[in-house]
Formats: C-alpha cells, sequence, structure tokens
C-alpha cells in the first residue's frame, strides 16, 4: 500500500514539472559566453610607474599611449609641452629629471604611438603643429627637441591625431578650426606644410575620430551634435545623423559588424551610450542611461573578442559589456571598481599582452592624484595554463598592409594577422615589401636634420649585432649582446655604464620570454600526452 502512494505521488510530480516546463517556456533561455566571468586585476605597487608629473590639462583625451616597448605619458612642463617616454619592462618610482620629448612650443593634447613602428610616436599640441618623434631603442636617454617630421596645416590647436589602420605612414590630424587633415609621412621634407587631403564637412570642433577595420571609413562625432561617416580617403560624406536625445562625444566602428558606438550625454545631462546601424544614421539601435556623473566616457573596443569597455574619466570603475550582431545587440558583463580616480586611459595593443595567464586586454590608468600609472589587466579566468586558442583568435598584427602610396591610389586591403600563440611568428613579407622597407628607412634616416650619418650608423650597426648568433657553449666564445666576453671592455663614463646595463636588462627580458614560451610549450605537450594516454586507456 505505501509502495502504490510513493508510486502515485512521483507520477503527479512529474505531472506538475511537465506543466511548470511547459508555461516557462516564455523565459529567456541561459545565455553562455566565455567572456561572462572576465574580471579586472590592478597591478601591485612595483610594477606601477609612480611620481609621474602628470599634464594639468583639461583636454577630453587620454593622455597616455603605449606599446609592448614603451608607456608615454603627457607631462606638466613650463614653457612649452612635452611628454615621457618610459620603458614597459622598467616600471617603478620615475626619476624627476628624466630626459623628455619637448619640442613642441605650448601644451602637448595628443599623442598615439605608430601601430607599424614601436620607436615611433606622433604628438600635437596648442602650438597648431604635429610632430613625429623617432624614439632610440633604449629609450630616452636625452632631451629630445628635434622631431623626425613636424607637419604644419592647422590654424588652431590640435587636438586629436590618430594612425591610419593600416596603411603606414598615414596621419590623421584634426583641430580647433574645425577641419581633418590627411598627412602623408613618405614625403622627403622635413617640414610637411600640405596635407594630402583637407575634410571640410565639421561646422564645429571635431570630438573624436574612428576608423573601420580596413580603414576605408572613419566616422567622427562633433560639438554640433552630429555623427558623420564618410570615405576616409576622399572625405566623401556617406551618412550623417543626430539624436536630439543624445549629445554624442566619443565615437567608435565596432569592426566589421556593421555598427556604431557613440558615448556621451542625454537631454537630462546624464550619462548614456547609443548604437546605430552603421548604413542608417536616422534613428539610433539602442539607447541606455548609465548613471548621472559628470565625468566623460571613454569607450574601447576589442573587435577579437567583441568586448566593450566603459572607462569614465574621474570614476574608479570600468564597465565591460559584449556585443553581438542580434538583440539585445549590448550584453552587460561585470564591473571593475577601484577606489583611485583615472584622469585617461592608456591600451597596450594584443600582442603585447600575457597569453600565459588568459590576459585579453590591459589598461594603463592615468591616476593624477597620486602621480600614478596603473596597469589593470582583464583576465579570463582558467584552470589550465596552456594557450587558449579559443580567447586569442587571429589578431592584428605589426606589419602594414600598404604603403602609403598605395592607400592614396585606391587601395583598400584588410589587417595583416597574426597568432599570438607562444612560438609562431609571422611569415616574412615578400622581398619587394622588404626592400621598400629599407629604402624608407634609409631615406627616414637621411631626411632628419643634425645628425643624419649617427642615427644611420646606428640602425645600421644594430642590424648587424642582431643578425649575430651565441655560439655553444662547448669550448666556444661567448657573445652577448652582440659583444664579445673575452674582449669586452669595462664601461669608462656613466652614458657607457646605462647603455650597457639597458643592453644587459633587455637580453634578460628576452630570455624570460623565451623560457616562458618554452614552460607554455612543455606544458601544453605535457597536456597533450595525458590525453592521448587516457584516449588509449579508454579504448
Amino acid at each position: 500500500m505505501l509502495f502504490c502512494v510513493k508510486f502515485l505521488d512521483t507520477q503527479s510530480n512529474k505531472s506538475n514539472f511537465r506543466e511548470e516546463r511547459t508555461t516557462m517556456t516564455w523565459r529567456p533561455q541561459y545565455r553562455s559566453s566565455k567572456f561572462r566571468h572576465v574580471f579586472g586585476k590592478a597591478a601591485t605597487k612595483e610594477n606601477c610607474f609612480d611620481g609621474v608629473p602628470i599634464t594639468r590639462s583639461v583636454q577630453d583625451n587620454h593622455f597616455c599611449a603605449v606599446n609592448p616597448r614603451f608607456v608615454a605619458i603627457i607631462t606638466e612642463c613650463a614653457g612649452g609641452g612635452a611628454f615621457l617616454v618610459l620603458s614597459v619592462s622598467h616600471p617603478g618610482k620615475v626619476d624627476p629629471h628624466h630626459p623628455r620629448v619637448s619640442g613642441h612650443r605650448g601644451n602637448v593634447l595628443d599623442i598615439k604611438w605608430n601601430p607599424f613602428n614601436d620607436y615611433c610616436i606622433a604628438s600635437c599640441s596648442e602650438d597648431t603643429t604635429v610632430k613625429v618623434w623617432e624614439i632610440p631603442p633604449h629609450g630616452v636617454l636625452k632631451t629630445l627637441t628635434v622631431p623626425w617630421k613636424e607637419l604644419q596645416g592647422h590654424s588652431r590647436r590640435v587636438g586629436i591625431i590618430e594612425w591610419h589602420p593600416t596603411a603606414n605612414n598615414i596621419l590623421f590630424s584634426t583641430a580647433y578650426d574645425y577641419q581633418v587633415m590627411i598627412w602623408n609621412l613618405d614625403s622627403p621634407e622635413q617640414v610637411i606644410k600640405n596635407p594630402v587631403r583637407t575634410i571640410k564637412h565639421h561646422t564645429d570642433v571635431v570630438l573624436s575620430m574612428s576608423f573601420n577595420t580596413d580603414g576605408s571609413l572613419l566616422a567622427t562625432t562633433c560639438r554640433d551634435r552630429k555623427i558623420r561617416l564618410m570615405e576616409a580617403r576622399s572625405g566623401n560624406m556617406l551618412q550623417e545623423g543626430s539624436c536630439k536625445t543624445h549629445k554624442a562625444s566619443k565615437v567608435l566602428i565596432l569592426g566589421n559588424m556593421k555598427m556604431i558606438f557613440t558615448s556621451g550625454t542625454s537631454r537630462y545631462n546624464s550619462r548614456q551610450f547609443v548604437l546605430w546601424d552603421q548604413d542608417d544614421l536616422s534613428t539610433p539601435l539602442l539607447e541606455e542611461n548609465l548613471d548621472g556623473s559628470s565625468g566623460l566616457l571613454f569607450p574601447f573596443y576589442d573587435p577579437d573578442t567583441h568586448m566593450l569597455y566603459l572607462a569614465g574619466k574621474g570614476d574608479g570603475s570600468i564597465r565591460y559589456y559584449e556585443i553581438s550582431s542580434e538583440k539585445p545587440y549590448i550584453q552587460y558583463l561585470m564591473e571593475f571598481r577601484s577606489h583611485t580616480p583615472q584622469k585617461g586611459m592608456g591600451v597596450m595593443p594584443k600582442r603585447g599582452l600575457d597569453v600565459s595567464s588568459c590576459e585579453v586586454f590591459r589598461f594603463y590608468k592615468v591616476v593624477t592624484v597620486k602621480s600614478l600609472i596603473e596597469p589593470v589587466s582583464m583576465i579570463v579566468p582558467r584552470r589550465s595554463e596552456s594557450y587558449q586558442e579559443d580567447i586569442y583568435p587571429m589578431t592584428a598584427s605589426n606589419r602594414p598592409a600598404l604603403t602609403a602610396d598605395e592607400w592614396l591610389s585606391g587601395v583598400d586591403k584588410g589587417p595583416i594577422l597574426m597568432s599570438l600563440k607562444p612560438g609562431s611568428e609571422l611569415t616574412e613579407p615578400p622581398s619587394e615589401t622588404k626592400a621598400l622597407a629599407n629604402s624608407m628607412d634609409t631615406r627616414r634616416s637621411w631626411s632628419r636634420p643634425g645628425i643624419p650619418q649617427l642615427s644611420y650608423i646606428q640602425d645600421q650597426q644594430e642590424a648587424k649585432e642582431a643578425s649575430k648568433l651565441v655560439e655553444d657553449d662547448r669550448g666556444q666564445t661567448h657573445v652577448i649582446n652582440g659583444e664579445d666576453l673575452a674582449l669586452c671592455s669595462p664601461p669608462r663614463t656613466e652614458n657607457e655604464l646605462r647603455l650597457k646595463f639597458l643592453k644587459q636588462q633587455e637580453e634578460i627580458r628576452r630570455l624570460r620570454e623565451l623560457l616562458n614560451q618554452r614552460d607554455v610549450c612543455i606544458k601544453q605537450l605535457e597536456l597533450e600526452i595525458k590525453n592521448i594516454k587516457n584516449s588509449q586507456m579508454q579504448s
């Protein structure tokens, strides 16, 4: 009798579960994502750059630019404008008398590294000029005042500069004269006064610029509240839109997803972001209000992971989202919170990330109240320490897909991709491209005023040193940093001592990277052997 009652109870429970299941089918399904649990990790005090005299400028820019070798930060400077260039691998307390790059007569407003040359950086200033600098391989050991190129064409202070994402030596600049100018740095002149093209569609100050993946389209936001989409090469207007309830400050073209993202303020001065259809800017796809803070929202987009980061100026938090091509388009993931407010942000390119710790993004927070540059890593939590191929797809490399002349002649190409897997290398470019690059480097060194022979000889000497191989330990002479230990003479001056120290640190860093790559390869091979053994045991 008891068994019959239990059987009837189980049958009634099953029928109730079926009824609940049929009535709950309207609820949205669980959304799986490999980036749902991404968390932010701030660097320790030892890995921060402390004692940096950060600029007091109120310009709505990042004030910081990063590549895998250097961190550049705009500093406070009397009698002109200057910025610091620090080595990424040497954090810590910054010397108050550290040499600077100071060639502008007015405050520096924006700096950007060349995406295809880690030793080339551009800066713009209130003195209406844009200057392009060559940074020595071992960093700035003495104050630089002579630029490689000087661009003169704007009539008022220049606020924003952007490098073309695929064409080499193409630079865009915009100033308070409401114009966007395109510059070709392959020009033989040291002072370039005539831009390739001038775009004059704007009726007020341009607030931000953004390119699509292959650099064929340019999107801008303007103080007249209009969003403009135009052809980057010709400047022809394709789309123009505005929204009465949204005042856009920053704009991003979301890769090849045919969508445009803008951040700004609403009609009631609350911070908000808006998503637009790239082919129709008449009405937005999505509007979302965030909070009532007054700080500007800096958006950052990672096209490899389709993740969007929002960092507020004056905030200590960084919100991050995942973008999809279907509704609801933007999915909130999480928020990194900190007590230190940021004035600006620098972003490390993907090729400079630590793939062994599953790092997918890295910020460099500019903290004015502490004179600090603080790295913040975005990490995907994974138990395995081997290379995670699903979160590191092929990404844009540091090699240009086009020369400046090819792009100006009407050719558009996507970026050359590379793998972030340790040990993998990008295929060598064609011999014609290499010859062109060599001739351009030679022309660059000879076009520089002052000491043309010295820079050219240094480049040739570094190429010879890089071509030397370290000989085996079997009774042969050791060669380190291109010098024979048996014939190595001690440094005689402080400058020689500093150069030898920097060479030694670079060699140690390179060996550490090589060891880390080999450790990752060993762990990956051990895991593959373990999987093969398990499969054999199961079979």
